[in-house]
């Protein structure tokens, strides 16, 4: 048998695929509303790679109470970078979706563009990545933390104890995740 072959779908994967097989028990109303919270979803990512690429090229959005707007625009006010990597180890890492760090301030925003509701703990944890991967002492800096969400805007200063409590957890559950990785190779 000579199997057709796709090279355009490599790598793809399709909404109604057997690997998401969970879509044969869908109701028409869930399978409705699952499509469309999948479309959202990739609107969301366009819409983060739309502001990320407005911040690299300082280009500001015009002056609003649109979430989107007021995230570029402070983005690029406060002179961030967008979609920034943050390593700690092969087990813990992100991408913040804006940050600086200048004058021991360090600024991390991120642009929800969903109605579900955001947890700023996302947000210390990059925090605390940040000061794990660049040797920062929480102690030594100013942490400001901003979502930015349905045109409001969250913004939450933790303690330098938040973030060293995160980091040891990190730190502690990256060396079981190791052990258990050794165990089993």
């Amino acid at each position: 048998m000579n199997f057709n072959r796709h090279f355009e779908l490599e790598g793809l994967h399709a909404f109604l695929g057997p690997s998401k097989y969970h879509w044969l028990n869908y109701s028409e109303e869930k399978m409705a509303d699952s499509y469309l919270n999948f479309l959202a979803a990739q609107r969301g990512t366009e819409l983060h790679a739309f502001a990320a690429q407005c911040i690299r090229l300082g280009q500001k959005l015009p002056k609003s109470q649109k979430t989107l707007n007021m995230y570029v625009n402070d983005a690029i006010g406060f002179r961030m970078t967008p979609e920034q990597p943050l390593f700690y180890s092969e087990n813990c890492f992100g991408t913040a979706d804006a940050i600086s760090f200048r004058k021991d301030i360090l600024r991390i925003h991120d642009y929800k563009s969903g109605v579900i509701p955001a947890h700023i703990e996302q947000l210390e944890i990059y925090a605390a990545l940040f000061c794990l991967e660049y040797r920062v002492k929480p102690i030594d800096i100013e942490t400001e933390l901003r979502i930015y969400q349905s045109d409001d805007i969250l913004c939450h200063n933790p303690t330098a104890d938040d973030i060293s409590a995160i980091m040891n957890k990190i730190i502690v559950s990256d060396k079981i995740i190791k052990k258990i990785k050794e165990r089993e190779s």
